[in-house]
């Protein structure tokens, strides 16, 4: 398993040392760490198994898959959830997979669960309140559960070169790479895809060899060049929504937890600014890969279409790539996104109230803004 070993010395060392000695800060980041170290290790025994019990992951075959990709709070999780729907044709990532990508871990973990089933439903129990009691604050903004699509962060956490570091460890220009792998070296951008693969591979292999791949990123907005080289016949949708709303979202996923470990963080302190920048710099990098893409392997629609015709923005996915939709499937995504209408999010944020400004965001992404005419929200 890869590891990139500069990225989580140096986050050790600013979390320890880099910052005023408080003993809040130094027990929660070593009890996450002492859990990622666990699992880490567990996985890696997993994935040595592997070889031994499935040695034919490694032929499996990895052809023209789907990803989306799109800075955070873009609408992803959503079209996920809509396109996963045709089982039929796709093999989506559900979020414990993520968790465990071995295919001996998995098979036990399946194992477990049907005799729980069968007998007590205990491991079912203990999921359920797991997911209502860690992860149940995010229903409103991202609703996550562990037999759901979820993104790909769960494989890049063994990594260390995932955003999802920033929540423990905030401190994004130091850890720029953690969030931007197209700037790490390229022998380290090589063995992180390298892993990736071998990831979705075990995936396919257990959970439909002959279907196409369906995978969500956002961290992957900052990695688009490493994924083209990897994969070169993949198929990318990237989700396209006003800066002025995602960024400012994002943040306010993450603010609570930045001072749930440290309160002294304040909201429109360095960390947000910090982050906020790495958004933009995905925004922009996105952009300049939409301008070369070739049209037969990227597609890019817009957040606003998303929304307000669920549906025919999914449809226009399969005509655009040539996908089979079948007439279940079809009735599926129409049913989900009727329902999707009536949805009314709790989650309220502003720009300002993170120390983001007009002129800012004009500094960072203007021409952006003016090509597709977003708007500047007022703060």
């Amino acid at each position: 398993m890869y590891l990139n070993l500069g990225l989580i010395t140096k986050a050790l060392y600013l979390s320890y040392f880099g910052k005023p000695f408080q003993l809040r800060r130094w027990v929660i980041v070593s009890f996450f760490m002492y859990l990622l170290c666990l699992f880490w290790i567990v996985v890696a025994i997993g994935r040595a198994l592997d070889h031994i019990l499935y040695p034919g992951f490694r032929r499996q075959k990895i052809l023209r898959p789907v990803f989306i990709i799109a800075p955070p709070r873009s609408g992803t999780s959503f079209l996920q959830k809509l396109l996963a729907k045709n089982r039929h044709t796709f093999a989506p990532v559900l979020m414990y997979q993520t968790i465990f990508p071995s295919i001996t871990l998995q098979k036990l973990i399946h194992a477990i669960a049907d005799a729980s089933q069968k007998k007590t439903h205990l491991l079912f129990d203990i999921a359920s309140w797991i997911e209502r009691h860690c992860f149940g604050g995010w229903d409103g903004m991202h609703k996550m559960r562990f037999a759901q699509p979820e993104e790909d962060n769960g494989f890049f956490v063994y990594t260390f070169v995932t955003e999802a570091i920033y929540l423990l460890f905030p401190f994004v220009r130091a850890l720029w790479g953690a969030g931007f792998a197209d700037d790490l070296p390229p022998a380290q951008r090589r063995r992180l895809m390298h892993y990736y693969r071998s990831c979705l591979q075990r995936h396919l292999y257990l959970n439909g060899p002959d279907k196409i791949l369906l995978s969500k990123g956002t961290q992957l907005s900052g990695s688009i060049l490493s994924l083209r080289e990897e994969f070169p016949d993949a198929r990318v949708i990237t989700v396209l929504r006003n800066p002025a709303e995602s960024i400012a979202s994002h943040i306010s996923v993450f603010y609570p937890v930045w001072k749930w470990i440290d309160p002294s963080i304040l909201k429109n302190g360095t960390e947000s600014r910090e982050y906020a920048e790495l958004a933009a710099a995905w925004f922009r990098h996105l952009e300049q890969r939409d301008a070369r893409a070739r049209s037969d392997c990227y597609l890019r629609i817009f957040y606003r279409d998303l929304v307000t015709d669920s549906a025919e923005t999914v449809r226009s996915i399969y005509r655009h790539f040539h996908i089979p939709l079948t007439p279940l499937a079809n009735r599926q995504i129409t049913a989900d996104a009727r329902r999707a209408v009536d949805f009314k999010s709790s989650h309220h944020y502003t720009m300002a109230e993170y120390g983001l400004s007009p002129a800012w965001l004009r500094s960072q992404l203007g021409p952006l803004m003016k090509k597709h005419r977003f708007k500047i929200l007022p703060t």
